[in-house]
């Protein structure tokens, strides 16, 4: 029953109308994303409002790692689940069966060798990162920690990635609100009650993902289920491995940029503004990543939709859904802006009550999310071609936005206008990737549309 139920579910990928199934996908995806950036802004308050404005520099500081924590896990979740969804719509259930196990055993290898790397080269890491003499005991502290559950963190994101591919969205909002749920109870308990600091919080996300990750393998244990663990799906098959980090470099690539910036980004805040900078950067980087994590849960949503019409040579239901998204995107990524610029105070008071520290937040906040706007729609493009496994424009399009044209910025800028060029390297790197993926995106759709019309005259459009 199970099975057919589950069957049924996939199918409808290629059948039910594009608007209510992308709103079916794409809601629970942005209740859990939205829930995501939560979880990660919670730490921060408690951090900040518990421990002081050094603690928020200090984790400001482990953004970068956090971010290549990401890009590995990523590289692996993302690639799996969009191979996945290529192979249900295709309807190659012993492919997307053996793409299962294959997702857990890399999860596992590269977390482990991730974890052992970063714990031997901590120190110079965090130095790197933008840390000084006075954010580091605080950036260690939190680290070891994480990365002593790196494993959990892999296996638990990957998991989740894998449970909407196989049409289980509500389950994996669900597990994602009750680790934020969880999170957010075990946060004040560990940091005030048994004063463990700033630790304390790196102890209530391990534990958290550690509880979620058993949720969700429950859910993969069921044999009635059409993906399920099982024997022999677990051993490395070379061609399916080759197939998810092919299509995994794009978000892979995207957050080893975003790590190799945001160091970039760290050590000009050191440079022109001192330790409160950095500690700014992370309150305002908290603030817009709620809105940017909202609209991953857009491009979650859009994912199996686009990736299995594309497979099943749907183009007509393919570009119904990025149209769909692609407007979504845009109004979440513009409220952002709204918000950060008529209320920027009230966000930042959420995290500090240091006066000084606030007025640097404010002002980054401001200027950092001032071509919001038209990221929305920047990020949902560069998704779409990953997900119908056009990974080299993914990349590229990934690249320009968060170092092609941002490091250059960072360079030129912050010489001329001091701490707010930092700042002001955002929105116009913003701004030009934007156009670039608007340029892109025009060539593909004209392509599509005359494979579409190809497909109508010679009857195969269903």
């Amino acid at each position: 029953m199970n099975k057919n139920n589950s069957n049924r579910r996939t199918l409808e990928l290629g059948t039910k109308p594009v608007g209510g199934l992308l709103l079916q996908y794409a809601l629970p995806a942005i209740i859990a994303m939205t829930a995501s950036s939560l979880y990660n802004m919670v730490d921060s308050i408690f951090i900040g409002q518990g421990v002081g404005a050094l603690a928020i520099s200090g984790l400001a500081v482990t953004f970068p790692f956090m971010n290549l924590s990401a890009a590995f896990g990523a590289g692996v979740g993302v690639g799996a689940s969009s191979y996945l969804s290529v192979k249900l719509g295709q309807k190659d259930y012993s492919s997307a069966q053996r793409i299962l196990g294959n997702n857990i055993t890399l999860n596992i290898i590269v977390g482990l060798l991730f974890m052992a790397v970063s714990l031997v080269f901590l120190d110079p890491i965090l130095y790197f990162f933008g840390a000084s003499e006075q954010t580091i005991p605080y950036a260690r502290e939190y680290m070891i920690v994480i990365l002593l559950g790196n494993v959990i963190t892999h296996l638990y994101f990957g998991t989740n990635a894998v449970l909407r591919a196989a049409s289980k969205p509500r389950e994996a909002m669900y597990i994602t609100i009750f680790t934020v749920v969880l999170n957010s109870i075990l946060d004040p308990l560990f940091i005030y009650t048994f004063d463990m600091g700033i630790s304390g919080a790196a102890y209530a996300t391990v534990l958290s993902q550690a509880i979620a990750l058993v949720l969700q393998t429950r859910l993969f244990c069921n044999p009635k289920e059409m993906l399920h663990l099982k024997r022999g799906i677990y051993s490395i098959d070379l061609t399916i491995v080759k197939n998810i980090l092919g299509i995994g470099v794009s978000p892979f690539a995207m957050n080893a940029t975003a790590c190799l910036v945001s160091i970039f980004i760290n050590q000009r805040l050191l440079q022109y503004g001192g330790d409160l900078a950095v500690g700014a950067y992370g309150i305002a980087n908290r603030v817009a990543f709620i809105f940017i994590m909202i609209n991953f849960g857009v491009n979650q949503g859009m994912q199996p939709i686009a990736g299995y019409n594309y497979g099943a040579q749907k183009f007509d239901r393919l570009m119904r859904v990025l149209k769909l998204a692609m407007i979504a995107g845009t109004c979440i990524t513009t409220t952002g802006f709204l918000v950060a610029e008529l209320m920027p105070g009230l966000c930042v008071r959420l995290f500090t009550d240091d006066a000084e520290l606030s007025a640097r937040a404010v002002n980054g906040l401001r200027i950092m999310m001032a071509a919001m706007p038209i990221v929305g729609y920047q990020m949902i493009v560069t998704n779409f071609f990953q997900s119908i496994g056009k990974a080299k424009i993914s990349i590229f399009l990934s690249l320009s936005r968060q170092m092609l044209i941002l490091i250059p910025m960072l360079l030129i800028l912050p010489p001329l206008m001091g701490i707010d060029g930092v700042w002001t390297a955002m929105p116009i790197s913003d701004t030009i990737s934007a156009l670039l993926a608007l340029a892109m995106m025009v060539r593909y759709m004209k392509r599509f549309n005359r494979q579409h019309k190809e497909m109508i005259a010679n009857g195969q459009q269903q």
